[in-house]
């Protein structure tokens, strides 16, 4: 019963009748007699002390009062129903809210069409997510987030399983304006470390995705947001990697030229994206049904992701030809 003793079953009738404009035909979709419909009405009219609908007519009307409740009624009617689809989930072991903490490398619009497709999928389970730009397995191992999501280049410890997800190429770059961009052929370590590195993830985790080992950079600036790094690296602040699906444009455009440090693949390294969650306490049905979209949106990713980045890189290494007199991208072999 709701406020007034006003029933749950007095609201849909009243919705009913409203939607199909007649008792008879409200009736019919509720299954009922028109008499029965008739009096649950005029019993709800008198609980509320006002006129729902107007009877003059051949067909009941709604009056001003009736179509300003209605919109309450709707609400009402609605927020019951979710809370009995809810009950019903959490009795079957659905999670009664979904904690997602996701590293910034990720791609944004796969995992935008996962959260949006999460929501139609389970309406009645809250999704709660933060990102991050390295800070993913400490909430995941501490139970604050009940997944996470991080590249390969992260320390996983043993009390977390992990589960590859897509990849994500993350080239080298700087501003067609740095003198780095100028730059012929691989670039040794020692000269990398006269200019600025700018990160936003730990810098001792940066080894491995630079591919210099043990390699140490003196000047480094570390951004917690990805957008901050990207804004010093078109302003030619200093040199970085970047994921190549935050950068397309920059690339196309040669605002941004990608650049091959000694020992590293030519077109940067491509790393890994996992999901990791406690071993023992893994994911309900909601964080299990997240982890396979988040699978699915960019499948197969590593042939995606290189498929995507050809064209790119051709104008990028034009880019390029007309600041250092590099040689075609055809003549060069790409690395992976």
């Amino acid at each position: 019963m709701l406020a007034y003793g006003v029933s749950l079953d007095q609201l849909r009738t009243f919705i009913a009748a409203a939607d199909e404009g007649s008792f008879s035909a409200a009736g019919r979709r509720l299954r009922r007699a028109q008499s029965v419909v008739s009096q649950t009405l005029a019993n709800l009219e008198g609980q509320l002390t006002v006129k729902l609908f107007d009877r003059s007519g051949h067909l009941p009307v709604l009056t001003d009062i009736g179509r300003a409740l209605l919109v309450d009624a709707r609400a009402l009617a609605g927020d019951v129903d979710l809370l009995i689809a809810r009950a019903k989930s959490l009795a079957g072991g659905l999670e009664p809210e979904l904690s997602v903490a996701v590293d910034v490398m990720f791609p944004d619009a796969t995992f935008t069409h996962a959260v949006a497709a999460f929501q139609e999928e389970f309406p009645a389970t809250p999704l709660r997510f933060d990102i991050e730009s390295s800070a993913v397995i400490e909430p995941v191992l501490e139970g604050r987030c009940a997944i996470g999501v991080v590249g390969s280049w992260a320390l996983v410890p043993p009390q977390l399983s992990h589960e590859a997800l897509l990849t994500v190429s993350v080239p080298m770059v700087v501003s067609a304006q740095h003198p780095l961009a100028r730059h012929r052929g691989r670039i040794p370590i020692t000269v990398l470390a006269e200019h600025v590195q700018i990160s936003h993830i730990d810098p001792g985790d940066l080894s491995l995705i630079l591919g210099a080992a043990r390699a140490k950079y003196p000047k480094i600036w570390r951004l917690s947001h990805l957008g901050a790094k990207l804004a010093f690296l078109r302003a030619g602040l200093g040199f970085g990697v970047m994921p190549l699906h935050a950068i397309e444009a920059d690339l196309v455009s040669g605002a941004l030229v990608e650049i091959t440090p000694e020992g590293a693949p030519t077109g940067g390294h491509v790393i890994e994206m996992w999901a990791v969650y406690r071993t023992d306490n893994p994911p309900g049905p909601a964080g299990r049904w997240f982890i396979d979209r988040l699978k699915q949106v960019q499948a197969p990713p590593l042939k995606r992701e290189l498929s995507r980045s050809q064209p790119v890189s051709v104008a990028a290494n034009a880019a390029r030809r007309r600041l250092s007199g590099r040689l075609p991208a055809s003549k060069r072999k790409r690395g992976r």
